[in-house]
């Protein structure tokens, strides 16, 4: 059977509409103890079914406690309590009678499966929240729509998606901005900054910022052309990072086919999500030196099927004494826009990065779905939503131990 993550629990909820509710009721101190941590529970469906009932009576008092009749308002309250104490005794106890807390909660080892009803009741403000600064950073910058989705990208390759890309670093580490692929190359940090602190002030440690860029990086593609998808929610935040692991596990833009298929399937994506994924690379731009590889000759078969013309307008472009800022579109014919341009340009030799040109000249089976990519717009857009999701969910080893952080850029 299925089980349902209930983060900041029902009784939060209700005494935060009514906490006249339970005044006089000592239960509440031992229900409220640290046996279960930061009141995360991943409860038994039975259990969820409790607690969003009692949710749902709160709902009607809090709108209702001026205009109902007082004897209705009173057995509802009585309903309601009881309904969370009920809830909260059952995952008060369950762990006495089993030997782990995966044996009591399920076996996710990760952690509480993710969601979409997260934050209806805790902060159901969070996505419009999220929207409203994307919205506002790409109107400003329409390459921030690209940043963005590519700070979910480097931060779901290192040990999972934990926000472990936003943290600075401490004596304890080093963190993962000053690592080859992200070092004067990652952007957006500001952008999430804002979206973190308004979200402090409307619903206090609620937001995880691994969940805002998650949030970030789809509405990025919406905003871009792009499909939609519900976000999946309820990731915690790391309290470490790896400058290493970053160096290692995010694929290169010199990458061959077989080494992006290895950096992919270490973490669990498949072949076919790389070159869905790889799609991203249609809004965005990069710099001289990602690319330069591209400028060289040689007897194989990228080579053989290079388009000389779009090369030469790169080394033109790069040719300046001082090119390290010097940059060019991923996608010169939409390079704003979320589409599948970017396949229709592999087939033309005109992939930017050597890794993007890999996938027509490098493998058979990269080519096969990239023209069905060219030829369907709609398939990638599909294969690119499950991708996504499929890339959100990847967790972190520490997630049972993460946090949600107050400022995304430190640890609490």
């Amino acid at each position: 059977m299925g089980y349902q993550c209930y983060c900041n629990c029902v009784y939060t909820f209700m005494l935060r509409k009514n906490p006249s509710l339970y005044h006089g009721y000592p239960v509440f101190s031992w229900l409220l103890a640290p046996t279960v941590p930061e009141f995360l529970f991943c409860s038994h469906s039975s259990v969820g079914a409790l607690c969003h009932a009692a949710s749902r009576i709160a709902l009607y008092l809090s709108a209702h406690e001026l205009s109902a009749p007082f004897d209705q308002l009173l057995s509802l309250n009585i309903i309601a309590m009881q309904l969370v104490i009920l809830c909260l005794l059952i995952l008060k106890l369950t762990p006495a009678f089993a030997t782990t807390l995966n044996d009591a909660y399920g076996d996710d080892s990760s952690g509480c499966p993710l969601g979409t009803d997260i934050y209806q009741y805790t902060c159901p403000e969070a996505e419009a929240i999220i929207f409203s600064w994307v919205e506002q950073a790409v109107s400003h910058d329409s390459r921030m729509a690209a940043s963005l989705l590519r700070l979910h990208f480097h931060d779901c390759f290192v040990n999972g998606c934990d926000g472990s890309v936003l943290l600075d670093d401490t004596q304890d580490f080093v963190g993962e901005k000053t690592a080859g692929p992200n070092l004067n190359s990652l952007r957006g940090f500001e952008v999430i900054d804002q979206i973190k602190s308004e979200l402090e002030l409307v619903c206090p440690q609620t937001v995880s910022c691994a969940d805002i860029l998650a949030t970030a990086a789809r509405d990025s593609v919406l905003l871009s052309g792009g499909p939609i998808w519900e976000v999946q929610m309820g990731r915690k935040d790391g309290i470490t990072a790896s400058k290493n692991a970053a160096n290692n596990n995010i694929p290169g833009p010199n990458s061959t086919v077989d080494v992006l298929v290895a950096k992919f399937e270490n973490v669990g994506l498949t072949l076919k999500d790389m070159v869905a994924l790889s799609g991203a690379h249609t809004i965005g731009k990069a710099r001289c030196r990602t690319f330069s590889s591209r400028f060289q000759t040689s007897s194989n078969s990228e080579s053989a099927n290079a388009n000389i013309e779009f090369i030469a307008s790169l080394q033109q472009l790069c040719s300046g004494p001082d090119n390290s800022n010097t940059v060019a579109h991923l996608d010169l014919a939409t390079p704003a826009t979320f589409d599948n341009q970017y396949f229709v340009n592999l087939l033309s030799g005109e992939g930017l990065l050597p890794s993007d040109q890999a996938l027509v000249n490098g493998n058979d089976q990269t080519r096969q779905i990239v023209e069905t990519y060219v030829e369907n717009p709609l398939a990638f857009f599909e294969d690119f939503k499950l991708s996504m999701l499929k890339m959100g969910s990847l967790a972190s080893p520490t997630q049972t131990s993460g946090q949600i952080r107050r400022n995304c850029r430190t640890i609490n």
